[in-house]
C-alpha cells in the first residue's frame, strides 16, 4: 500500500503539563475521523514514526523559551517526522515546536503582548488549509511567538500583534498554528475559568477574555480536512 492509498493514523503527542485543566488530545480526537493515539511528551513517551502517517503536536503551558529535557527530545522526533515525509500539524506550543526544531531556537521568543481569547485572523493568501483570503476568528491563549523565519515557510495568516499565526514549510505537509481553532466555545470559556482559578500567569488578561463575547469561525473542521490529504512522499522538498 503506497502512501496516498494508506488509511491515515495519527500520533497526537500531548503537550500537557496539567491535564486535569488542559486536555488538548480530546480537543484533537474528536474532529478526526481516523485511527489515532495520543503520546504524554511530559512523560517522555513519543511515538515510532515509522507507524503513523500524520502527527499533531499540541499546545501546552509550559514556555519553548525554558526548554525542559524531553523538549529536545520531542524537537528530534518531530524532525524526523518532517524528514520522512509524515503529514504534521502544530498549534499554540506545538507550532512554536516546529520553529524550535526546524529553524531553531532563535526563531521563538516572548510576546510584546499576549493574545489572550478570541482574536480576528488576517488571512493573507488563499490556501487549502486556511480557505479563501479574508478574515476569521478564532481562539487564541499565547505568551510566546515565533518569528523572523526565512523562506523555506510561508506565512499563511497574522494578527495585529502576531506576525507569524499560520505557516507552512514549503514544498511539505506541514504546517503550525499560533491560535486554538481546536478549542470551541464553551471549552475555551471553561479553560480559561479553570486557570483563573488555578492562579496561572495572565489573570487580568483572562479575565478580560472571559468577559468578552467569544466568535468562532469555525475553522478546524477544515483545517483537518486538509491536514489529512494526500502525504508527501518520503525525501519530497527541500527540507533536510
Amino acid at each position: 500500500m503506497t502512501d496516498e492509498t494508506r488509511p491515515p493514523r495519527v500520533a497526537i503527542i500531548d503537550n500537557s503539563i496539567f491535564p486535569d485543566i488542559y486536555q488538548p488530545v480530546a480537543h484533537w480526537s474528536r474532529l478526526l475521523p481516523v485511527e489515532w493515539e495520543s503520546f504524554a511528551a511530559r512523560s517522555h513517551r513519543f511515538p515510532d514514526i515509522r507507524r503513523f502517517s500524520h502527527v499533531i503536536v499540541t499546545g501546552s503551558e509550559a514556555s519553548i523559551l525554558e526548554p525542559d529535557p524531553w523538549v529536545r527530545e520531542e524537537a528530534e522526533v518531530v524532525g524526523e517526522a518532517v524528514r520522512t515525509g509524515l503529514a504534521v500539524l502544530g498549534s499554540c506550543w506545538g507550532h512554536q515546536l516546529l520553529a524550535f526544531a526546524l529553524a531553531g531556537p532563535d526563531h521563538v521568543g516572548r510576546c510584546a503582548m499576549p493574545e489572550i481569547g478570541w482574536v480576528s485572523l488576517r488571512i493573507d493568501r488563499d490556501s487549502e488549509f486556511l480557505g479563501p483570503r479574508g478574515e476569521a476568528w478564532t481562539f487564541s491563549l499565547h505568551f510566546d511567538e515565533v518569528y523572523g523565519l526565512d523562506d523555506s515557510f510561508e506565512i499563511l495568516a497574522s494578527t495585529e500583534l502576531c506576525r507569524v499565526q499560520a505557516v507552512r514549510l514549503r514544498g511539505r505537509r506541514v504546517w503550525g498554528l499560533q491560535c486554538h481553532p481546536e478549542v470551541d466555545v464553551p471549552t475555551a470559556r471553561k479553560f480559561l475559568r479553570d486557570l483563573v482559578d488555578s492562579g496561572f500567569k495572565g489573570r487580568d488578561r483572562l479575565l478580560e477574555a472571559l468577559a468578552s463575547t467569544p466568535r468562532d469561525s469555525g475553522l478546524a473542521r477544515p483545517i483537518v480536512a486538509a491536514f489529512l490529504g494526500r502525504l508527501d512522499p518520503p525525501g519530497a522538498g527541500d527540507f533536510a
